[in-house]
């Protein structure tokens, strides 16, 4: 599993990692990393034009130890200082000494004069970005506008150190201008940012340098030693700024792998019979859209239950598509028993709609509700039930539910799907270029799904996700770990169906992905 945490966790774990170590060691570490990753992205240091856009924080102190080191081995390495005055003293005297040079910024604030950088960056072989850390939040100052605007122009391969420039860690927000970067090199843990769009598009290929930080990080055998109380520290090589926020007691993030996931999925043993295994109702579909409690359906005859009841207008449409599934044309309640619904892939808004909704949110049972189900939801009554309950909106669907701006949404993924969670007392997934899964509780690391491709925007494959997600409620996963599971399985069948899939391509790629997982 891949775990991200918040700037002040990161912080306090380096604070009690240096005071183990000698002054400057934690600095060292990461610019060896980092020199590392640059080397293999050049293939060819020697007579290589590297290019560090240098700030004031530890990352331009990263930048400028990598740099030292790319110089010595025979790399022609220009640092352009942002903040000549409040650059690493240490950094800098290191780069100068392997024969490496600086040049001030354009649009920097100190006295002399600031040189044309333009040319240089266009001649280099590859740019590190080094400007703002972990800290940076409200965008980019103007004077690395104007940097980050010559490095798009030049079309310069960008490495970024910890997370790109402009880019908020602790959230995955982007107030303005950012780097762009090809690959970004960071440093102990991932932060939330590199995981979660639209900052995670900034990121280019993430590599994790390890520093030794896990074992002070939460968690982690020695995450109590050294903090102190007082908020003391400096950080690789600078104090923290001053909030007085303690660190998270648990990430703020993580993204599931395989192994995560198969250690999750339902595996039937010998005394397993289809009840046992957990019976699934699903209440989609209508006259306009029938093919909804299709792709409903074969989502959920995919996911390990052990019995799929349809309940609705499609039933004909169902049985003559999937003869396995146990069918029924009248209301939910007369369906039979299930151990978890969905509810809502293509009702359409009709009266009887409205009151099969309004039935399974009734039910003592697991409960996932999707498309038209958001839409005619009673938010009360979602609030009021007993047994878990998983909403599954895109980012329309969101910003309708919690009555601000879809861009709004959009750009704030993180503290959407948190604030939703909250607001409706249920497990969210919030569908996107990167699928969030929030618990109810703000304490329980929110979980980012890092399999979805593309190619699953296209017309059903939501309710496909939907039918997933609902087996395996059915089969006893907690919403939580169905709802990401889910997301996660969906996301692989994505990539495995031949390009372009349809939805119905995904769905017959469940298999493989499962078996891709399990194997």
């Amino acid at each position: 599993m891949r775990t991200g945490y918040g700037v002040e966790t990161v912080r306090a774990a380096e604070r009690a990692l240096m005071a183990r170590l000698p002054e400057g060691a934690l600095m060292q570490r990461a610019a060896a990393g980092l020199a590392a990753a640059c080397n293999g992205l050049l293939g060819r240091t020697y007579g290589a034009r590297v290019v560090l856009l240098v700030g004031s924080g530890d990352n331009g102190g990263d930048a400028l130890y990598a740099g030292a080191r790319l110089a010595r081995r025979g790399a022609g390495v220009t640092a352009v200082l942002l903040a000549p005055e409040r650059a690493h003293e240490g950094g800098l005297t290191a780069l100068r000494a392997a024969g490496g040079r600086t040049v001030v910024a354009p649009g920097a604030v100190v006295e002399g004069v600031a040189e044309p950088v333009g040319g240089i960056i266009a001649r280099a072989d590859l740019v590190v970005d080094g400007i703002v850390g972990i800290g940076g939040k409200g965008g980019l100052r103007p004077a690395a506008v104007e940097l980050a605007d010559l490095v798009r122009e030049a079309g310069v391969p960008v490495v970024a150190v910890d997370l790109p420039s402009g880019v908020e860690a602790e959230t995955g927000e982007v107030a303005g201008v950012a780097v762009r970067a090809d690959a970004t090199v960071t440093f102990g843990t991932y932060k939330p940012g590199l995981l979660i769009d639209p900052a995670r598009e900034y990121a280019g290929a993430v590599r994790l340098i390890d520093i030794g930080l896990g074992p002070h990080l939460p968690g982690g055998a020695l995450d109590a030693a050294g903090t102190g109380s007082d908020g003391s520290g400096t950080g690789r090589g600078r104090s923290d700024d001053g909030s007085g926020k303690g660190p998270s007691p648990s990430p703020a993030v993580e993204a599931l792998q395989h192994g995560d996931v198969a250690r999750l999925l339902p595996r039937p043993d010998a005394e397993s019979d289809k009840y046992r295994r957990g019976v699934v109702g699903v209440v989609a579909g209508s006259a306009r859209y029938p093919g909804a409690a299709v792709l409903a359906v074969a989502g959920a005859l995919r996911s390990g239950a052990g019995a799929v009841r349809y309940a609705g207008p499609g039933a004909d449409t169902v049985i003559a598509r999937y003869p396995e599934t146990l069918v029924s044309a009248g209301p939910p309640r007369k369906a039979g028993r299930v151990q978890a619904w969905v509810v809502g892939p293509g009702l359409g808004d009709e009266q009887d709609a409205r009151q099969a909704v309004a039935e399974v949110l009734d039910s003592d049972v697991p409960l996932l509700v999707d498309a038209d189900g958001l839409r005619l939801m009673d938010l009360d009554a979602v609030r009021a039930r007993t047994a878990p309950t998983v909403l599954t909106p895109h980012a329309g669907e969101a910003s309708a539910l919690l009555g601000v701006p879809r861009e709004q949404v959009e750009g704030a993924r993180l503290a959407s799907v948190r604030d939703l969670a909250a607001r409706t007392a249920s497990t969210v997934l919030l569908k996107g270029s990167t699928t969030l899964v929030a618990d109810p509780d703000s304490s329980v690391p929110v979980r980012v799904n890092a399999t979805g491709t593309g190619w699953l925007a296209t017309a059903g494959t939501g309710d496909v996700l939907s039918g997933l997600i609902g087996g395996l409620l059915a089969a006893g996963l907690p919403a939580r770990d169905a709802a990401s599971a889910g997301a996660y399985v969906h996301g692989l069948a994505g990539r495995l169906a031949p390009d372009p899939p349809s939805a119905t391509n995904v769905a017959g790629a469940l298999r493989h992905a499962w078996h891709d997982i399990t194997t």
